[in-house]
């Protein structure tokens, strides 16, 4: 059967079936019942693309209307519109749940987990509720974004639209219960925008008397084949995996998702030394990327090797958990999963990067006083020193025993990361942008409209010269290494990408038959690619006119892509990289300022276009 998850892989039943939902009341105590209900559906929507929406949020939305299809407070009634936001650079909940319900979202009332952020810079999840003649909308929680937080709110009630606020608005035991479930779906986004390092989950398996594999080292396998299912979901639900040298060096683990859908989260190996296998199951990167992360320095020959296996590799000053997980928050990761041994889990534990645990115990007893434990040395000499879990939950997988439950826990934004507006009240001086330099990486930043995912369509011909509408500059950019191509394997990547669902998809599935056929990739690539970017983002530009007025608002700032691992078109981790897309928008704003001839680009070669761009 198949598992429906909440914030942390535990499988809960489905809440509602959207299509037996038909009910009425008129009393306070059934009006919120009803609201949690839906609320609590929305939710559970929304958790159907964990693992795909990173660094977004789970976003879902439920319209309901009343049986005789008046939306009036406190008479609640059927589903008649569903949505939630498949991926990054995709249509947002709100618009696919007023799609679906049609005329009937007239008067009824629309459900949302969380705040609407603003992705496309043009209110759309705002206009889709008013447009569609939405009455009243309930929100479980705020957005946790400071340049995002309450501006969804204030702009619906200004359209007159009502609004409550799980928490705020309406109160009582079971709102509580409701609000629960909104934070505990996007706790992996609460934990990042407070502390600023990935959601980080700690997985083990263990035998009943503690122990993560024999004397020997021998742990194929403590838990179940049902335990084991469940972490390929778990997996599927995270960005990245961790482990550690020693369990490449003793497990040479593959660490798959192979039951958990679409989504391949990255590997990532910790080593200080380096003193890694040159054969392991890790070092094949034809369907997924590993990333190893070590001390500035180590053995250069085995970095020279991992490089030409195509597995990249991150220098740190000093190797230590915390400094690698604010680097992967620069990099955008939500959400990481741990499978490392006793000696990593006990510093990844004291460096406080560690939310949540997840305990499989198996009822098996090994033994043995060299075995090893799941958490190493932590320097607590008394029972009173030990670390209490919060929320803990309990559930038997098969034969074994899931213990789960929080180190820290879920944040409270609300008095800690005010809104922008609240924060200049405070201080007129502090501004939340640097006036010289605007950053941008993901569409949900300030100005992540710039970004080429960015989820807005552009119209350009395709290989055949007809007119084709791509999803995004993403989905264009990455056709364009197979046009001309003749090969079947290009012309059904090609395919792929055109279908592609998000933007995410159309760059992974570029990238990865780049990487696994490169004889298929157009020969003139490296010489047109700059000019490929620009000729999408410039389409983009002109045919949304918000798009081009917030450019030309940033008029005497440097644009910088803020990527930390993308050194061609980022700016990279130290300002290393080259930014070519930031350059590319300033060089597409000066033209819109009249500073090119309108014929500028049409006449440019693209070594001129790279000699301009290293001008700015």
């Amino acid at each position: 059967m198949a598992l429906s998850f909440s914030f942390g892989g535990l499988p809960i039943p489905p809440l509602i079936d959207r299509t037996a939902i038909a009910c009425s009341s008129n009393n306070s105590s059934s009006s919120h019942a009803f609201d949690a209900a839906y609320i609590k559906r929305a939710a559970e929507l929304a958790d159907k693309s964990a693992g795909f929406t990173a660094p977004h949020p789970n976003l879902g939305c439920v319209v309901a209307t009343t049986a005789n299809g008046s939306g009036k407070e406190g008479r609640p009634g059927v589903v008649v519109g569903e949505g939630y936001l498949y991926a990054e650079g995709t249509s947002p909940a709100e618009l696919q749940a007023v799609e679906s319900a049609g005329e009937l979202s007239r008067g009824a009332t629309a459900y949302l987990n969380m705040e609407p952020g603003d992705c496309y810079s043009d209110r759309t999840a705002v206009s889709a509720l008013v447009n569609a003649g939405i009455s009243r909308v309930v929100i479980g929680i705020r957005h946790p974004l400071p340049h995002l937080r309450g501006n969804a709110i204030r702009a619906l009630r200004s359209e007159g639209l009502k609004v409550d606020v799980l928490g705020e608005d309406i109160q009582s035991k079971t709102i509580e219960e409701a609000l629960k479930s909104c934070l505990l779906v996007n706790a992996p986004l609460l934990y990042r925008a407070a502390n600023r390092v990935p959601f980080s989950v700690l997985k083990y398996a263990m035998t009943l008397d503690g122990k993560i594999a024999a004397s020997s080292g021998h742990a194929s396998w403590i838990s179940s084949k049902k335990s084991r299912t469940l972490v390929f979901q778990l997996r599927g639900r995270s960005d990245a995996v961790i482990v550690g040298g020693n369990t490449v060096r003793r497990d040479n683990p593959r660490l798959t998702a192979r039951h958990g859908g679409g989504h391949l989260p990255r590997r990532i190996v910790m080593s200080r030394t380096l003193n890694l296998p040159e054969v392991a199951n890790l070092w094949d990167v034809a369907e997924v990327p590993t990333i190893v992360a070590t001390q500035r320095g180590a053995r250069k020959s085995f970095q020279k090797y991992l490089a030409s296996k195509d597995v990249e590799v991150v220098e740190f000053d000093i190797l230590n958990p915390k400094d690698v997980m604010e680097y992967f928050y620069d990099r955008g990761y939500l959400s990481i999963l741990w499978e490392c041994g006793g000696t990593l889990a006990a510093s990844a534990i004291t460096s406080g990067v560690i939310h949540k645990v997840h305990a499989f115990v198996a009822p098996k007893i090994i033994g043995g006083r060299n075995a090893p434990s799941p958490v190493g040395e932590l320097g607590m000499v008394e029972m009173s020193q030990a670390m209490e879990l919060i929320d803990v939950s309990y559930e038997q997988i098969g034969p074994d025993m899931l213990i789960s439950g929080f180190l820290q826990p879920v944040p409270d934004l609300s008095p800690t990361i005010p809104s922008i507006e609240e924060t200049s009240a405070v201080d007129p001086s502090v501004s939340p942008y640097e006036s010289s330099i605007i950053f941008f990486y993901k569409t949900w930043d300030p100005y992540g409209a710039f970004s080429n995912f960015s989820p807005h369509a552009i119209r350009i011909p395709d290989e055949n010269g007809d007119y084709f509408t791509w999803p995004s500059v993403e989905h264009y950019y990455q056709a364009q290494k197979f046009i001309g191509v003749t090969d079947p394997i290009a012309q059904t990547c090609l395919d792929e990408i055109k279908s592609a669902r998000s933007p995410e998809e159309a760059a992974r599935i570029g990238r990865k038959i780049q990487r696994q056929h490169p004889h298929l990739v157009r020969d003139d690539w490296e010489s047109v690619k700059i000019n490929i970017m620009y000729k999408g983002l410039k389409c983009k530009f002109s045919i949304y006119p918000h798009l081009n007025s917030m450019l030309l608002s940033t008029a005497g700032s440097v644009l910088v892509e803020a990527s930390p691992h993308d050194l061609f078109w980022g700016g990279g981790r130290d300002g290393e990289g080259l930014n070519y897309l930031g350059r590319l928008l300033m060089q597409l704003r000066s033209e819109f300022l009249g500073d090119f001839s309108a014929s500028h680009d049409q006449s440019t070669t693209h070594q001129e276009r790279k000699d301009e761009l290293n001008r700015l």
